[in-house]
Formats: C-alpha cells, sequence, structure tokens
C-alpha cells in the first residue's frame, strides 16, 4: 500500500488527502497541535517512525520566524528517509516582480521573501527524488474572491496593469498526484489566465449579482500591510513544464471555469 506523511495538514494537504484516500492510500499528517487523527509535530518519535513507513513525503508547512521548521526538526531524517517520492510546496513569490512579464521554472529566485526563497533551495537540494511545486495564489470552496465579495471584503484597486496567477486546489492536488509517475525537478502549478485582481472581483460579482466595490487607489483602499505588498508584485506564471513532462492539465485553466464551479 502506498503510504503518505503530510507534514501540515491545511487546506492543500486536506483535499490531497481525501483524494489518496479515496484511492485506497494510507495518509498520515502532523499538525502543531496534533488534533485528533493527526501527528503532532513535535512528537518526534511518532514523525520519525512514520518517516521510516512512508513511500511518499511532502511538506506543506511554510517557513516561519526566518527557518523552515520542517527542515530545522527532521530535515536530516527526510534525507535518509527510504521513501522513493519527496515533494515540498513552494510558492511564485520566489521570482519576485517582473514587470508583468511570464516566468518559468528557469528564472533565478530573487523574491522579496529570504525565508521562502531559501526554503525552496534548501528543499529543491535535499534529495535527488524532490518536487518542489511553486504555487500561486490558491482558491477553492471556501477560499476564494467569492467570500470576500459576499462579506464586503473585496477591494478593486487603480492598478490596471498588476497582473498576477492562481490555481484552484484540486488543480494543485492533481499536479501532485501526475508528479508521481513523473520525473523529479521544479514545477510551476498555475492557471493559464493571469489576470488583474479587479478581472477577478468583476467575474466573481458577475457570477453573484453583487454591486462592483468601488475603485480606490491604493493609498485609500486602508489594506494591511501583508495586502498592500501583494500589489508590488506583478507576473504571468507559466505552466509548461508540468504540462510537458507530468502531464498535468488543469481541470480549471481559468478563474472563470474555477469561480462558475464555486457557485
Amino acid at each position: 500500500m502506498s503510504d503518505m506523511l503530510i507534514f501540515g495538514m491545511g487546506y492543500t494537504g486536506t483535499r490531497l488527502a481525501s483524494r489518496l484516500v479515496a484511492r485506497g492510500w494510507s495518509v498520515t499528517a502532523t499538525t502543531r497541535d496534533g488534533r485528533e487523527g493527526t501527528l503532532g509535530f513535535d512528537d518526534a518519535a511518532s514523525v520519525i517512525a512514520a518517516l521510516r513507513s512512508a513511500t511518499h513525503i511532502l511538506s506543506c508547512v511554510p517557513p516561519a520566524e526566518g527557518s523552515d521548521p520542517v527542515l530545522a526538526r527532521y530535515g536530516e531524517a527526510i534525507a535518509i528517509a527510504p521513501a522513493g517520492w519527496t515533494g515540498y510546496l513552494s510558492s511564485t513569490g520566489v521570482y519576485g516582480d517582473t514587470d508583468g512579464a511570464w516566468v518559468d521554472e528557469s528564472a533565478p529566485i530573487k523574491g522579496r521573501r529570504r525565508d521562502r526563497n531559501a526554503a525552496d533551495a534548501a528543499w529543491a537540494a535535499l534529495r535527488g527524488d524532490m518536487r518542489v511545486f511553486r504555487l500561486p495564489g490558491i482558491y477553492g470552496p471556501g477560499r476564494s474572491i467569492l467570500e470576500r465579495i459576499a462579506e464586503g471584503r473585496a477591494h478593486r484597486i487603480d492598478l490596471p496593469n498588476q497582473i498576477f496567477s492562481r490555481v484552484h486546489v484540486d488543480d494543485v492536488a492533481a499536479g501532485i498526484i501526475a508528479s508521481f509517475s513523473g520525473p523529479p525537478g521544479v514545477y510551476n502549478l498555475a492557471d493559464e489566465a493571469p489576470c488583474s485582481q479587479n478581472s477577478l472581483v468583476e467575474w466573481g460579482c458577475a457570477l453573484l449579482g453583487a454591486p462592483l466595490p468601488p475603485l480606490l487607489s491604493l493609498d485609500d483602499a486602508g489594506l494591511s500591510p501583508a495586502a498592500r505588498a501583494f500589489y508590488t508584485e506583478n507576473r504571468r506564471v507559466a505552466n509548461g513544464k508540468a504540462r510537458r513532462r507530468l502531464g498535468w492539465m488543469p481541470r480549471y485553466p481559468t478563474f472563470r471555469e474555477g469561480l462558475a464551479r464555486l457557485v
């Protein structure tokens, strides 16, 4: 039986686990609090035992406070674990701002978040069977622009040339599964219709029959520092490598299909 160990049973990990269990896999996962059905991240004995029996290992845990907690605690054990497949969920933020240009996996790492850049490089170098998945903004059931529109939290910002990519959570899971029979390496998993945040909001409002939020300047929008930082980067993410080498085909190639399905 195939046995997946997932570090960090969050939104994406949960969607992936449900698919694998439906295929007859055994899935073990860690959480910070060791909630029912998972291993506590700090329960080293149990985690090491799971590493020794896992056929596949995936980390969904982002770096924090300047380091990657999974690598810091279990990196040496993961490096020598008998699994035949390992993976790490990274971010297309490692590419930094490209002024709206397309970017693929050959681009240098130059993002503003140095801890993410360092983690991406460290995971890629950890093992020869490593797959690093660089992901843009992830959306899906319960986590999309539709909820923000319904709650009155969506913004339209007067930055018409600001472009970004996104990916449906189920397409991330499908890409990971496709990589089980594909070669190791770095892969972008992104949709095929990068667009402005305003286009996303406008399509979501049309689907919901909701009024458009006002068009505001960046200074007048009252955004948090983290939300404001989002608008400092502008890039289009290419997914051709995953399509060619993994045979991955996004079920939701644009935000239009993805959001319509959620509605």
